[in-house]
């Protein structure tokens, strides 16, 4: 069984006559397909499993870095890049779904992650097991970190050419987050776990293929490891809303066109047979990347000629589109053609244990359901099934969930009632050790008892820091115990809880001013009046107000000094202004700004050179937060001076600036 990796060595975009061509291409691949299906010619009676793993690459102070392709060098074939250069991906070799595979797998998969450490940890890069990174930050996701490759590249032109504007996300969980981006580097934030599968049995592709959907959501609240995105407490696996969103290209509009997303969870149960999964993914979905195609790739000329089919065209357009499940075309090592089922909507850790135990209990289920559940469609609703999945993608182990006939059940209690037994019995049908068995039904026990998936952790976890360090710090103190917990023998429900004393050097919690920006902040108009802005200041105990103009665009900064010298003025008879006088007459315009990924060496240096209180935090022209000398300074100057300067300025008096400015 072959990695999907094969679909990402494509080339650049698709315009006339090569687009033609290799739409062409893809036709003659689905009619060699369908005669293949005809003529019963891929394997049977076999049952292989396979993964991909899919993981971070975060600096010295757990921040994600670019440094995937200076990683690859010292690394084997098992791995690939994906789209962002902080991320990563692992390919396990195939093993036979029987005996120790399931064993042997997680065997190989922690093989492959000490690679990576061994690789990485002496340029100062470390891997990190998570679905979204905790420290990941927007300024994270500029396309200089996307990975220099023509599938990337084009992927993101012809997203962003057939949306014809920025990507918009909105996702509400405990926290809200609206936010727009102008590429599909967002993608990225997303890191999975992906189990295959391949059938025994293709000739009943649609009926394994609906089981999969039935069972998606189930397997996901048991699973969910992805709370948190840019410091908000959003889904209990955000990568589901977030994956779909960051691929949708469908066009806004006031149209009730009936249409789907790339990311999606499909229509409705299949039917037919796979060649009519493939076909609604041809119908549905146009190519957005081309591939180089020889003669030996037509697949009806490799029928022909005695041969087993590429199907390079196929695959390559399959390879875009991202189904949660998603089926894969693939030819075994004897050089027979297999169907295979390819789960997408587990995230990436905590543990390698712990995903192995995901994946076994969709596996067990697999197995034991296959021959024994009947009519899919008579036992459960699409809309049931669908609507299990987002349930579980907000609410995790906690969602409450549609089984079998109308039954309703709470996640904990459908998992360990029904799933886990179920699961247990389909891997002794498929004669998998004892002990092994025993083992991941184990851990997923203890989840669903102590109600501890790395969602449940991860947010018991910033609860038990409280309001201590800043966000920055907890989010770090978090990303540093994963670190450090995915390197014993404990699975996730048997984790302790991060504290924030786990940072591993103290200088990294002062590696960026992303760390101690304050984002709730509060504007006004250039054209609001004086008041405003004097009212504002007493309410809010707020020493500085940006200024915004109509688009958003950050025009200049006011200071408390500067409304108070404003009202003297007018006491003194200095001014017949009143205080109704626009703001504009009185901002600073001369702005010192800073972005999310400034040092904090330089915020700290740009303070005391121009003897300012406060540094607007900009991306382009837009104010996203603020740093001031209470939010920031007077919490970290000391911290910073003594761990990040050097011996001679740590020794140096504060500026008396930091204290009390003396500019506007």
């Amino acid at each position: 069984m072959e990695p999907t990796r094969d679909h990402k060595n494509v080339e650049g975009g698709l315009e006339g006559e090569a687009r033609r061509d290799y739409l062409h291409a893809l036709l003659r691949d689905l009619r060699a397909l369908e005669r293949m299906v005809k003529e019963g010619m891929f394997e049977r009676g076999v049952s292989r499993i396979g993964s991909e793993q899919e993981m971070f690459l975060v600096d010295s102070g757990y921040h994600a870095t670019p440094g995937v392709l200076k990683v690859l060098e010292k690394l084997d074939g098992h791995f690939t890049t994906e789209l962002g250069a902080f991320n990563l991906e692992a390919n396990a070799d195939a093993q036979p779904f029987a005996g120790k595979g399931l064993s042997d797998m997680e065997a190989q998969l922690s093989q492959l992650l000490q690679q990576v450490r061994d690789a990485s940890e002496p340029q100062g890069i470390i891997p990190v097991l998570c679905g979204i990174l905790p420290t990941l930050g927007k300024t994270d996701l500029g396309l200089e970190n996307m990975v220099p490759k023509p599938r990337y590249q084009q992927l993101n032109r012809a997203m962003n050419e057939a949306r014809g504007e920025s990507f918009d996300f909105s996702i509400r969980g405990i926290d809200e987050l609206v936010v727009k981006h102008d590429s599909v580097m967002v993608e990225a934030c997303c890191a999975s776990f992906q189990v295959h599968l391949q059938l025994a049995e293709p000739e009943k592709f649609a009926h394994h293929y609906n089981l999969a959907q039935l069972l998606t959501g189930p397997i996901l609240a048991a699973a969910t490891n992805s709370p948190l995105l840019f410091n908000r407490r959003l889904w209990a696996e955000t990568r589901i809303a977030l994956f779909e969103q960051s691929c949708d290209i469908r066009t806004p509009g006031l149209h009730l066109r009936d249409s789907i997303g790339r990311v999606s969870f499909g229509r409705g149960w299949l039917k037919g047979s796979v060649v009519d999964l493939y076909k609604e993914n041809v119908s549905r979905f146009r190519p957005l990347v081309g591939a180089q195609l020889a003669d030996e790739d037509d697949g009806i000329k490799a029928l022909d000629e005695g041969r087993v089919p590429t199907m390079k065209a196929l695959r390559t357009h399959n390879g875009t589109i991202y189904r949660w499940n998603r089926v894969a075309y693939g030819i075994s090592e004897n050089g027979k053609p297999h169907l295979r089922i390819e789960l997408r909507v587990l995230p990436s850790g905590p543990t390698i244990a712990d995903e192995v135990a995901n994946g076994a209990l969709w596996l067990g289920l697999m197995a034991e359901l296959g021959p024994t559940i009947g009519d899919i469609p008579s036992r459960m609703s699409f809309d049931d099934a669908r609507a299990n999945l987002y349930a579980a993608a907000r609410d995790g182990i906690r969602a409450r969930l549609m089984w079998l006939d109308g039954e309703e059940m709470l996640a904990p209690q459908l998992l360990v009632d029904k799933l886990i037994p179920l699961a247990t019995r389909g891997l002794q049908r498929m004669n998998i050790e004892a002990a092994d068995i025993a083992r991941y039904m184990g851990i997923l026990e203890r989840r669903a008892k102590n109600l501890r998936t790395g969602s449940n952790w991860a947010l018991q976890s910033l609860s038990s820091m409280g309001t201590r360090g800043t966000p920055g710090q907890r989010l770090t103190a978090m990303t540093a115990a994963m670190v450090t917990r995915q390197k014993g023998e404990h699975a996730v429900g048997d984790w302790e809880l991060a504290r924030l004393d786990e940072r591993e050097a103290a200088h990294t919690d002062y590696q960026k001013v992303s760390q101690f920006m304050l984002t709730d902040i509060f504007t006004v108009r250039p054209d609001d009046p004086i008041e405003l802005v004097s009212e504002l200041m007493a309410w809010e105990r707020a020493r500085y107000v940006p200024v915004e103009d109509d688009r958003g665009r950050l025009v200049g900064l006011v200071s408390f000094r500067g409304v108070m010298r404003h009202m003297s003025d007018i006491a003194r008879g200095v001014t017949k202004s009143e205080m109704t006088a626009p703001v504009s007459s009185i901002m600073r315009t001369d702005l010192v700004t800073v972005t999310p990924d400034t040092g904090t060496r330089e915020a700290v240096a740009l303070m005391r050179q121009h003897r300012i209180g406060a540094l607007p935090v900009v991306q382009g022209e837009h104010i996203v937060a603020m740093l001031t000398e209470e939010e920031f300074v007077g919490l970290a100057a000391k911290a910073v001076e003594e761990l990040t300067q050097p011996p001679r300025l740590a020794s140096m008096s504060p500026n008396p600036a930091l204290r009390e400015p003396t500019g506007d």
